[in-house]
């Protein structure tokens, strides 16, 4: 009997799954529509530049971030353009040869160096080399944080002590205190994986939310504390509720953007990945929907070297989930000619 009731059971969410889970990729572009990392539409013609050797876009590009205090958007350029230069730098060098002092140059040369060094297995030694490129694109613009957010990612890598880090921290917020990716590697630093703890990283990341601006991003930092706390294995009830807070307070925060909005695409990602951790499976489904087309690389590359397979892998498997969970018909499908149920 106890057979027969579970093979039923198994029928009934196979014959929902067949039923519901073409309904529900309503909203979601189709499988070659998802992009990986798509450039918005100012730095899409820096890369493609750079692509035939040029650098005067690239150089146009982050001069206007400069001049504007765009540090958001600077910083994800900066981010960007160098990962392109770790496999084409002819037009960096052909930037630095023409203008050595230029700050957006050497700002993009740092971040360079230091994800290289990063690759290296001699991690620590080849950081502490990139020190001086560092402190050079500091200089160029005192005003700038994001050449601190580069120096709080070397000195995790460089094994810098927390009074070191808390001098680095003092002078990035000093810049932009609410500066979303200077918070990003802040907590990488503080977390359990690094020179802190759990509790430690989310005693930061929620103080940062409550500290932050309408609209910022950094209201989302937590969830980015819960992805730390995933990684490490199954939660405790107390630290699942924890992360479901987290969650919830990054569900709220992407709903303040439009969907398809590339900006919070990668907030987005991390907190669809936490939802479905959680097995929130209706949640993690209306964020692949905001998301649209916009995969991002992270979260998905800390599980696999096809991130953009992973994202379409996961997406189906929410629809899924969230289809074979639906009732197998609703009340207007049971209602007979004269409104009775069948």
């Amino acid at each position: 009997m106890v057979r027969t009731m579970s093979l039923l059971r198994a029928l009934i969410s196979t014959a929902r799954m067949v039923r519901h889970t073409p309904q529900l990729a309503a909203g979601l572009p189709p499988d070659n529509a998802v992009l990986l990392d798509a450039p918005d539409r100012r730095l899409a013609p820096a890369l493609v530049s750079a692509a035939l050797g040029e650098y005067e876009q690239a150089a146009k590009l982050l001069a206007t971030t400069r001049e504007s205090a765009e540090w958001e958007n600077r910083d994800r350029y900066v981010r960007r353009l160098a990962a392109f230069a770790h496999g084409r730098d002819a037009w960096l060098a052909a930037w630095l040869r023409g203008a050595p002092s230029d700050p957006d140059a050497l700002l993009v040369s740092a971040e360079l160096a230091v994800r290289r060094a990063w690759e290296s297995p001699a991690r620590a030694e080849q950081l502490r080399e990139t020190g001086p490129l560092i402190d050079a694109a500091a200089a160029g613009d005192p005003r700038d944080p994001v050449p601190w957010r580069i120096a709080l990612d070397h000195a995790r890598g460089t094994h810098a002590s927390h009074t070191a880090f808390e001098s680095l921290w003092e002078q990035a917020v000093r810049r932009s205190s609410h500066h979303y990716g200077c918070h990003v590697a802040a907590l990488q630093y503080l977390s359990a994986q690094w020179y802190g703890s759990h509790r430690e990283c989310f005693d930061f990341a929620e103080q940062a939310a409550h500290d932050a601006l309408p609209g910022s991003l950094v209201r989302a930092l937590p969830v980015r504390a819960a992805f730390t706390q995933l990684l490490s294995g199954d939660p405790t009830p107390v630290q699942g509720d924890r992360i479901d807070a987290a969650a919830d307070l990054a569900v709220a925060v992407s709903a303040e953007y439009e969907a398809g909005d590339a900006w919070p695409a990668e907030v987005r990602n991390l907190l669809a990945y936490v939802l479905v951790r959680r097995g929130r499976w209706s949640a993690a489904l209306e964020q692949f929907r905001l998301i649209g087309p916009y995969a991002t690389s992270f979260p998905w590359t800390c599980f696999t070297d096809d991130p953009l397979g992973q994202f379409l892998e996961t997406r189906d498997g929410v629809r899924i989930q969230v289809a074979s969970a639906m009732p197998l018909r609703n009340r207007a499908d049971r209602r007979g000619p004269r409104g009775h149920y069948a």
